[in-house]
């Protein structure tokens, strides 16, 4: 008898897990159609602030951005000079290989990788590296190498040595915050790196 209500509980229980599951999958089908989420409007709730992959997301915002601006001169914009660049950025950080030297004052870091890479890491590290020169408290330079590119970014103070062996390469690259000025100004078809 007692078994009896064991398989008889066990039943019942799995058989509501089931239905849950089936309505649980159901409702998420019904909140994947993207149609109906513009239309929903729900006053008081949470705003999400990434709509995706970082590239989609980075087009995204400055999409919005352009739209907002009523003086926006549609005639100059090149969102496709943003992807491209946006496309650099994943491929410097997915796919260079660093090879990084410490030095009594700083770091020596060569970047390379297969041939599109090497080509990303020749359009980027030299541009990065000017604007990581405007920071006074070290010195940057940047040069093409047989294979890639060397960043060399060294400095008198102690302090500031330990700070770039902790950023190191990728660090460096994604410090000082110009990215969101430089790509609104790539998209509107400006010279991104005279600013």
């Amino acid at each position: 008898m007692r078994l009896m209500v064991i398989l008889a509980a066990t039943v019942i229980l799995g058989g509501a897990a089931i239905a849950l599951a089936q309505t649980m999958y159901s409702d998420h089908g019904q909140a994947m159609d993207h149609a109906a989420h513009g239309q929903e409007g729900h006053a008081g709730s949470l705003t999400l602030t990434e709509p995706g992959q970082g590239a989609f997301a980075a087009l995204s915002e400055v999409v919005r951005v352009l739209e907002a601006d009523p003086d926006t001169d549609w005639s100059r914009v090149d969102l496709a000079g943003l992807r491209a660049h946006l496309v650099d950025m994943d491929r410097l950080v997915s796919d260079a290989v660093v090879t990084e030297t410490d030095l009594p004052n700083g770091m020596s870091m060569i970047a390379t990788g297969d041939a599109e890479t090497i080509a990303t890491l020749r359009r980027m590290v030299p541009a990065h590296a000017a604007q990581l020169a405007r920071d006074d408290r070290w010195t940057v330079d940047a040069a093409e190498v047989e294979n890639g590119v060397e960043l060399r970014v060294t400095s008198d103070d102690p302090g500031v040595v330990a700070r770039i062996k902790g950023l190191s390469f990728f660090g460096l690259m994604a410090s000082q915050d110009h990215h969101r000025e430089h790509h609104l100004m790539m998209a509107l078809g400006e010279d991104a790196h005279a600013h």
